[in-house]
Order: structure tokens, then sequence, then C-alpha cells
């Protein structure tokens, strides 16, 4: 490997760079993104039978948020309720918005990131065929004769054409897989927080102080 990169000259080293960060970028996508820290199962109907009657308390409401992504969502629309006693279901439900946006967010991290190196990678490992080309045309002899050269300016010239365009493609295209891999599971995700925080803020629409349901129950 350190032959190859002292053939391929010093336009590898971006290229180097890109995948040890590519790579870091999809060991820590495969960790956050693991269902159990995004969607666990069961816990909308958990939420929803410890929310039947009356919106719990705020250390349950805390404990539900650090439970995963989903929980996150779900407890905001608890704790909009217990915030502001005269809270209405539109109000609810933008603070449940909010948080599925800041969820969103956060689980689209380093994609934009791994996005970049999947369409850099190649245009690097261009960037090495130039220089490798440029050289090869520099070793030529004062007459134009290719035979006349440096054949080791020559061999050199090739080894970094070569390698750096062989060396992108290595790196691009790991990273365009696993960018649309995760980019797919991402979108996965979000509608199905999307279905559940619905469906919640159905549930919750009845304990809201501020909502029209409250408000007949009163009369």
């Amino acid at each position: 490997m350190l032959s190859i990169i002292q053939a391929a000259g010093w336009p590898i080293w971006p290229l180097i760079l890109c995948s040890i960060l590519a790579l870091a970028f999809v060991i820590e996508r495969f960790v956050k993104l693991k269902s159990s820290r995004v969607i666990t199962p069961g816990l909308l109907d958990e939420a929803i039978g410890v929310s039947r009657d009356s919106v719990p308390g705020p250390d349950t409401v805390n404990q539900l948020a650090q439970h995963s992504a989903l929980g996150e969502v779900l407890a905001s629309g608890w704790r909009a309720i217990n915030n502001n006693p005269r809270c209405t279901p539109d109000e609810m439900r933008a603070a449940m918005e909010a948080a599925g946006r800041k969820v969103a967010h956060r689980l689209e991290r380093f994609l934009p990131a791994l996005a970049t190196i999947a369409s850099a990678a190649p245009l690097l490992g261009l960037l090495g065929t130039v220089i490798g080309m440029i050289e090869i045309f520099g070793a030529q002899a004062p007459s134009g004769s290719l035979s006349g050269g440096n054949p080791a300016q020559l061999a050199h010239g090739i080894s970094v054409a070569l390698y750096n365009t062989a060396f992108g493609l290595i790196v691009a295209i790991p990273a365009l897989i696993f960018w649309r891999y995760f980019r797919a599971r991402v979108d996965g995700y979000i509608l199905e927080l999307e279905l559940a925080a619905e469906h919640f803020a159905r549930h919750l629409d009845p304990l809201c102080p501020g909502g029209e349901h409250a408000k007949g129950a009163k009369r």
C-alpha cells in the first residue's frame, strides 16, 4: 500500500483523507441510525396508554424524551400541554412538529458530507490524472519525442494518472452506495415519525386545556 501511495504522488493524499472521513461517517451513521435509537417498537402504544386519561408529570415526560427519537417527538406533545395551561391542539401540534424537525435534522447529520465525498472523489482522481499527464508531457525531450524523455519520470507520471483515477472511483462508489442507503433509511424513519406523531396528536387533542373538546367537557 505504501508503494502505491508513493507511486500515486501527492494528489492521492486528499483522496485518502476523503476515504477516512467517509469511513468515519458510515460507521457513525450505522450506530446512530439503529432502530432502537429512532423507532422503538411499542413505544407509541405505551405512551397512549400512560396518557389515556391525563398527561403524566415532568419525570415521565423526560424519561420518554430520553428513550429514542420517537420518544422525543411524543414527549414534546406532553411537555407543551404541561407547560401551557391554555394550550390548544394547534399549539401542541406545532410543538411536536418543531421537535420532529430537530429529530429529522439529527438523523440527516453527515449525509450531505458523505454525498459531497461521493461527488468530489472522482473529480480529485481526475485532478490527479491531469497532474500525471502534465508530468508525462513534461518528461518529453525538447524535440517532442517521448522516447527521448526520462523513463523514470514517464513511469511516475503514468502512475500518478492511473492510480489517482482508480483510487478516486474506489472512494466514490462505496460512498455513493452508503449515502443512498442511509438516505432511504432516514426517509423511512421520518415517514414513520410523522405517522406516529399524527396518531399521538389526535389522541392528545381532548387533553389540551384550550381545545374545543376540553371546553365542551367543562360545559
